[in-house]
């Protein structure tokens, strides 16, 4: 497909062995009450590959930090660059095309359509971004959350289990540099959260895939390499590879 000469593709993402910087990243809301600060100096590598929990009281810039490093949202000051492209220098249509090739979200809302089939919902990114629709591929992407048997049924029809299953296969199928997820079990019973979650870790152990996932639950972001804790806009702690009852321990911390 031409691209139109006022709007090049981006940089190629692949060329760096760090999936996401956050280069001093700080970010303002403006409210009534005047402007509020969401994140202040932010600066961390998300390394390709690994899944990263990011934890935090209510209100610490979990989810700012989340939209922020997704392009959601442009910092009011620093700079974010997903591979060796400065997400700051992009236009509205560049970071949409960036993340349709490049990124995928699950969110605790499915963000499903209801009239489109689960086939139809995980091929729907494919088709936003001007791709054939690997119907192969869409069929694997759902085999691997285990709804190989599920593929005609529409998200009225399915457990919210399974739409959230639908939803991770439409982010995985065509296999995007970054995977943002927020809260993304929240809504769901333990045993279909942790399949949720288990994965999420696959994606990042067997397909190389680097997961960031904001997270309130200890158990959630055990199973992630690396938990980051935020406190107040910034960055305050780490845990590498800890168990629940230290990511618990910690977050009791900061909660005091």
């Amino acid at each position: 497909m031409t691209r139109p000469l006022t709007e090049p593709a981006p940089t190629s993402v692949h060329h760096s062995a760090v999936a996401v910087t956050l280069d001093g990243i700080s970010h303002t809301y403006k409210s009534r009450a005047g402007h509020v600060p969401a994140l202040r100096g932010v600066t961390h590598t998300f390394v390709r590959g690994t899944f990263t929990a990011v934890m935090g009281p209510s209100g610490s810039g979990k989810s700012t930090l989340l939209q922020v490093a997704a392009g959601l949202d442009r910092p009011t000051q620093g700079e974010v660059r997903l591979g060796d492209v400065a997400l700051g220098g992009l236009s509205q249509t560049q970071l949409t095309k960036l993340r349709r090739t490049s990124m995928a979200f699950v969110f605790q809302a499915y963000n499903l359509l209801d009239a489109l089939t689960a086939f139809e919902n995980v091929a729907l990114p494919a088709r936003l971004a001007g791709r054939r629709v690997d119907k192969a591929a869409v069929r694997e992407a759902l085999r691997q959350v285990g709804l190989e048997e599920k593929t005609k049924r529409r998200p009225p029809e399915l457990s919210g289990g399974q739409q959230q299953r639908v939803a991770i296969a439409r982010a995985l199928h065509l296999q995007p540099e970054v995977l943002f997820a927020d809260e993304p079990t929240g809504a769901l019973d333990r045993s279909s959260g942790r399949r949720v979650l288990e994965l999420l870790r696959e994606a990042s152990d067997v397909r190389g895939q680097t997961v960031v996932m904001v997270t309130h639950d200890p158990l959630a972001a055990s199973y992630a390499h690396s938990t980051l804790f935020l406190e107040d806009g910034q960055i305050v702690g780490r845990l590498e590879r800890a168990d629940a009852t230290q990511i618990a321990a910690t977050m009791s911390e900061l909660e005091r």
